[in-house]
């Protein structure tokens, strides 16, 4: 089960969908950064974020999942959005989920995370660069963190402003991003001195964890994801 806040990012509505685990805490949080296409038309309609939301919570998490396309109409075109999308306003929303997980009584606010999939991979990447307040960042197969949207670095650029560990889960049949793509990323991580480890799996490509997508979705692999993920954020988090 969820809830919905709604909250104002610079000057426009946004809903939040937050999930909580049964006891009155204080429990870790995570921002959850949702993916694309699905996604794009409300996270009610985003089949993989309310069940990844879902599982965060039932293994112990407060979840806040931002609704991070609330600049456009609902139904307008995902090709706009993906166009009109602007770093600064991911890194806005995601400041203002993490907010909201902040200000709960039964969230323990030293131990937030981020965690996304997809285009939300990146927008986790960002928010571990622009909230040095999170403990944690985990990111599933984020393409173009090379690539700058509006003004400003690439998010790759701006590795040497994350402040928490970094788990990565990357398909080596993928190409956006590609292995040479996920070399780059650790090469930036180890760089700045960012403590990450990656885990690449063979016989996937993109999105592999994401069910409601026959043609992606790889069990075995998604399973080992899931069980990685879920030790690592327990290390930094609880």
């Amino acid at each position: 089960m969820h809830t919905i806040e709604t909250v104002e990012v610079l000057g426009n509505p946004m809903e939040v969908f937050v999930f909580a685990p049964q006891g009155g805490g204080p429990h870790p949080g995570i921002v959850l950064a949702q993916h694309i296409p699905v996604g794009h038309t409300g996270i009610e309609n985003d089949e993989f974020t309310l069940a990844a939301g879902e599982r965060f919570a039932a293994d112990g998490y407060v979840v806040a999942a931002p609704f991070i396309f609330h600049w456009w109409p609902k139904d307008a075109d995902i090709q706009v959005k993906r166009d009109e999308s602007r770093d600064d306003w991911m890194a806005a929303d995601m400041r203002a989920a993490f907010d909201v997980l902040r200000a709960r009584e039964d969230v323990d606010s030293e131990r937030i995370g981020v965690v996304g999939h997809c285009w939300g991979g990146r927008v986790a990447w960002i928010a571990a660069c622009r909230i040095p307040e999170l403990a944690a960042c985990a990111t599933f197969y984020g393409g173009n963190v090379k690539v700058a949207k509006g003004d400003g670095s690439a998010p790759i650029d701006e590795a040497h402003r994350i402040r928490c560990p970094v788990v990565g889960f990357f398909g080596n049949d993928d190409q956006n991003p590609s292995p040479a793509d996920v070399d780059d990323y650790s090469a930036a991580l180890t760089k700045a001195g960012v403590e990450h480890v990656f885990h690449r799996y063979d016989g996937a490509g993109h999105a592999f964890q994401n069910f409601p997508a026959p043609e992606r979705y790889r069990e075995a692999q998604s399973e080992d994801a899931w069980q990685k993920v879920l030790e690592f954020l327990a290390e930094k988090l609880k």
